[in-house]
């Protein structure tokens, strides 16, 4: 019986390397990680408003979006996935 379940399945996924891994910084707290380890996320924002839209010509808008990775510790905490819940269940006698 597992202690612990995550609502995220974290496949490992091996290049050709084997070994040492290529490691990336974080782009949150900018700690060393594995690649396999972090989660990906995207970084801009988007302008939803219909007037605003219809007056800006929409070859210039430029939103400046971007794919960041993040550690675990750091996607737990800014709501990337959902932190894992204790599964453990009591039986009464």
């Amino acid at each position: 019986m597992p202690i612990s379940k995550a609502p995220y399945k974290r496949t490992y996924k091996h290049g050709r390397q084997r070994g040492n891994e290529a490691k990336v910084r974080c782009d949150k707290c900018g700690t060393s990680v594995p690649r396999w380890k972090t989660f990906t996320a995207y970084r801009g924002f988007r302008i939803r408003d219909p007037v605003i839209l219809k007056q800006m010509d929409k070859r210039m808008i430029h939103t400046l979006g971007r794919k960041i990775r993040v550690c675990p510790k750091c996607a737990r905490f800014y709501g990337i996935v959902q932190r894992g819940k204790s599964v453990r269940r009591k039986t009464r006698v």
